[in-house]
């Protein structure tokens, strides 16, 4: 009978902690992160069909959502847990919180267990300005970005990483919310504009990104608002009855999404009829769609975030801190000496 209540290897799942995320890409770089991760997410919405899809499954209430985003190719199960709660920010909390699993299909074993806040955000930047790379016009200098809370800079750096921005418009409901992002920006060398209306915002500029908090059907950017050859990064809309865009737009849009089922229910497209026509990003990325046709053509991105794109930040975390102190380990998995005597082995822990 086994005596010693060591836990074993096994037991054990690689933890990165907030303050080993940050320890993270602060040692990368922002930016250098964020395009190393891009990478993983192009490599794997280039092997698509490989993996198992399904919409989150989310949990609504009137103060907000929680909702798990699974997905698993031949080897790994990925999950990630967040929230979306707009009112937190007046209570002192975060509007989105997330961690993440990455398991063993051959198994089930977990292989990380890891915060993804600041990875949530760096995901999705990394996402957009993957996409911009395949959609915005060619030569853009210049991007507005109307909703200047957590995710601005991280947009930022992205795009100016993957698509050469370096000059912002800044608007936002909230000034206090504009002159932070002001702040953090221009501390790292962008050219910043602040507005005062969403309509200054965007004239100029040939991307314009939107990233409200609201949970609500809002129009954040009208019909008069956008001109041809302008790509719409619209990130805000990720839940039934949110959107950022007015109905108009879309219909002089050419419409990308990340998968289809789930935009429809969650995305800007939630405004259109079911048959409305919308291209997936992962046939463009492959090579078996178009994307930007031309310099007149106005691209949008109905982004609501994917399980795919999670996977791709847990296995990108994975490979990282693999063999490094960024990943502390976890005392989590019971491992009794005989898999059939998980009671022996709880009795045996009374010492």
């Amino acid at each position: 009978m086994k005596t010693d209540l060591t836990p074993s290897h096994l037991a054990f799942v690689p933890f990165v902690s907030v303050h080993n995320m940050m320890r993270l890409v602060n040692t990368m770089g922002a930016e250098g992160f964020i395009t190393e991760l891009a990478a993983y997410i192009e490599e794997d919405f280039k092997r698509w069909p490989e993996f198992d899809k399904t919409p989150r499954v989310a949990s609504h209430s009137h103060e907000g959502v929680i909702e798990l985003m699974p997905t698993a190719d031949a080897e790994l199960y990925g999950f990630k847990y967040v929230n979306g709660h707009p009112k937190n920010m007046k209570e002192g909390f975060q509007t989105v919180t997330a961690f993440g699993v990455l398991s063993s299909v051959s198994n089930g074993y977990p292989v990380l267990l890891t915060e993804m806040t600041i990875l949530t955000a760096l995901r999705t930047a990394a996402t957009s300005a993957l996409v911009g790379r395949y959609l915005a016009p060619e030569g853009s200098k210049v991007m507005a970005m109307i909703g200047n809370g957590a995710q601005c800079e991280f947009q930022a750096l992205a795009f100016r990483a993957l698509c050469g921005i370096n000059t912002l418009r800044l608007y936002d409901i909230d000034p206090a919310a504009t002159a932070k992002a002001k702040r953090n920006l221009e501390g790292q060398g962008f050219d910043i504009t602040t507005c005062t209306s969403g309509q200054e915002a965007v004239e100029g500029a040939q991307i314009v990104t939107t990233c409200t908090a609201d949970k609500q059907y809002a129009t954040i950017l009208s019909d008069n608002m956008i001109g041809r050859g302008q790509h719409i990064n619209a990130i805000g809309g990720d839940c039934p009855g949110k959107t950022e865009l007015h109905k108009d737009i879309l219909l002089r849009s050419d419409i990308f999404v990340e998968y289809p089922e789930q935009t429809r229910i969650e995305g800007e497209i939630q405004q259109l009829a079911d048959d409305h026509p919308v291209t997936e990003l992962w046939k463009v990325m492959r090579g078996e769609a178009q994307g930007r046709r031309d310099a007149a053509q106005i691209t949008l991105f109905d982004s609501v975030g994917f399980a795919i794109e999670d996977f791709s930040a847990l296995r990108f975390v994975r490979d990282k801190v693999d063999g490094t102190d960024f990943a502390e380990p976890l005392d989590m998995l019971a491992d009794p000496d005989d898999p059939r005597d998980l009671f022996g082995m709880v009795q045996r822990a009374k010492g």
